[in-house]
């Protein structure tokens, strides 16, 4: 265990340099990709208003993380097999054109299609980025630049949704896509000139087609029958059944398609690893609570409290300066002690703790109260996010870092899905039942029903009406924070059994599936394999052929 006290061996200047400037390009992207993923909160209920499509609201954040959901064990895979550097410049290129196509967007449709298009290049940012540092990185010095990851993700939290309300209210929101296009240009001139990653020699590559094919379709039924079911389909209706079976079949089918390809693109042995396991699961639940939270406060801050947009976004700093501070604070705290195991499960309850007291809000709660409790959300998931993959990370070679942190991250994704599907559809039935209930005959909303309403809109009605909209978002919302509880608690009971293996010093190349390193260690191994055998025949009296430990070769 002395891995875990010592401090790790110290970096030649010039590698430090390496590093630095190969992070640096990481960095432009992370925050291109981080910021659209909080950019639309607080733009989204104008937004829908705009465009009449409230009912459709929680497809703008559905269909960037399904996009991206599907993406990321392609990109994890196909690093792994063909590099990375490549593949990264593809996936903010397919980005950038999602974006162009956001900001002509002239209904729900296309702002949706976008919003699609852009999680497919979204996928491989964030991804890649993390495996990339893996790349250059041992395991016990990368927690500090993982925190500082994390940290780059809280700031653009802040940064998104107050660009979100300025936008929205100065020059218009489809600024949240034009400027994806200048950052997007530095990301891809940063990665040319800064990323100079280790190179393996390959053998053509052995794409898993139907692998992919298989888990695009599960992913997909299993966020639609979430999306769908008890709002616009019945939950015993034959779509929603079929989606189920669509869920089910295919998952199926894709274990049975992993267990025979040559290349998976999610191998089965993954899951013999006990800390993949249990992390993986931890990522899937904190998924579901981090994204069904963070995806309708903004609403809700600016729906319940009056706040315009840009409040609203003022409203999230506390909650992202702590995720900022808790985030870098861990990572640096792992690098100089080795320790990890802890942090994850503190930070875990800590997240528990949060949605506990957030279902407690009210209308009339103080908005310093309310800051507060976003705070202890912060710093919970700065403790946990980024130690959970680095603990991921460090269970396996730098030739499968990709895979395995494609993997642990898709199922943390699908409960990004989950939770924004779930929260989304509780939350929209709920609203539409209270609204139905509490609502006067005469109506007194909007020309459009609830479909039209914005913040600004809700402003100007009668203070009886604007009272029962207020209050049917708080009551709508609020207790679906409370079930979460219970399933974050599960999280923290998991990750009590991770096993706290020392973080490597140094990184295992090891060979590469499919390259002339890998194929020259396989037959090696093989000649020793078939030379003890035939020693073994020898020694029973058995002949043994010239030549029988090579096949002649």
């Amino acid at each position: 265990m002395t891995d875990t006290v010592t401090a790790p061996p110290q970096a030649s200047p010039e590698t430090k340099r390496h590093i630095l400037l190969v992070f640096a390009g990481l960095m432009v992207t992370m925050l291109l990709a981080s910021l659209d993923q909080t950019i639309f909160s607080t733009a989204l209920p104008t937004i829908v208003g705009e465009l009449n499509g409230v009912d459709h609201m929680l497809w703008v954040t559905t269909a960037y993380i399904l996009a991206s959901t599907i993406m990321l064990p392609v990109y994890g895979k196909l690093g792994d097999l063909i590099g990375r550097k490549g593949l990264f410049i593809g996936a903010i290129a397919l980005f950038i054109a999602g974006s162009v196509v956001g900001g002509l967007a002239p209904d729900m449709t296309w702002l949706i299609t976008g919003r699609a298009i852009q999680g497919l290049g979204g996928g491989g940012l964030m991804i890649l980025s993390q495996a990339i540092i893996a790349d250059v990185v041992p395991a016990r010095e990368r927690g500090k630049y993982m925190g500082i990851m994390g940290g780059v993700f809280a700031l653009s939290s802040v940064a998104g949704p107050l660009l979100g309300g300025w936008f929205t209210e100065g020059i218009g929101w489809r600024w949240a896509f034009w400027m994806n296009i200048p950052l997007g240009i530095l990301a891809i001139a940063s990665a040319i000139v800064f990323l100079k990653l280790p190179k393996y020699e390959h053998a053509k590559p052995r794409i898993d087609v139907a692998g992919m094919g298989l888990l695009a379709i599960a992913s997909t039924c299993l966020v639609l029958v979430t999306t769908w079911g008890g709002t616009t389909y019945d939950w015993d209706s034959l779509t929603i059944i079929g989606l189920i079976a669509g869920t089910v079949i295919a998952g199926v089918a894709f274990v049975l398609v992993e267990r025979r390809a040559a290349e998976p693109i999610m191998p089965l042995h993954l899951f013999k690893d006990r800390n993949f396991n249990l992390t993986t699961i931890a990522g899937l639940i904190t998924g579901v609570a981090m994204f069904g939270a963070m995806a309708y406060i903004p609403t809700y801050l600016q729906m319940v409290t009056g706040a315009n947009a840009t409040e609203a976004g003022f409203m999230m700093i506390p909650m992202m300066a702590a995720l900022l501070i808790s985030s870098i604070g861990s990572g640096a705290l792992v690098s100089k002690t080795g320790r990890y195991k802890w942090l994850p499960i503190v930070g875990t309850a800590i997240v528990a703790l949060s949605l506990l007291l957030m279902s407690t809000m009210t209308p009339d709660l103080e908005i310093w109260i309310l800051c507060a409790y976003l705070a202890v959300m912060g710093i919970g998931l700065g403790m946990s996010m980024q130690i959970l993959i680095l603990i991921v990370q460090n269970s396996f070679p730098v030739t499968e870092v990709g895979t395995a942190t494609a993997s642990n991250n898709y199922f943390r994704q699908i409960g990004a899905s989950l939770g924004s599907a779930v929260v989304g559809s509780l939350f929209v039935a709920r609203l539409t039942e209270l609204m139905t209930e509490r609502m006067p005959a005469t109506g007194g909303s909007a020309e459009g029903g609830l479909n039209s309403l914005t913040p600004a809109v809700v402003k100007g009605l009668p203070e009886s009406v604007r009272n029962i909209i207020i209050g049917g978002y708080n009551d709508a919302l609020t207790p679906v924070f409370l079930y979460m509880v219970p399933l974050i608690l599960v999280a923290v009971i998991l990750l009590c059994f991770v096993k706290e293996i020392p973080l490597a010093t140094t990184i295992d190349r090891g060979p590469k599936a499919g390259s002339l390193e890998a194929e020259a260690a396989a037959l090696i191994e093989a000649d020793a394999s078939a030379l003890a055998d035939a020693n073994t025949g020898a020694d029973n009296g058995d002949a043994v052929p010239v030549g029988a430990g090579n096949d002649g070769k």
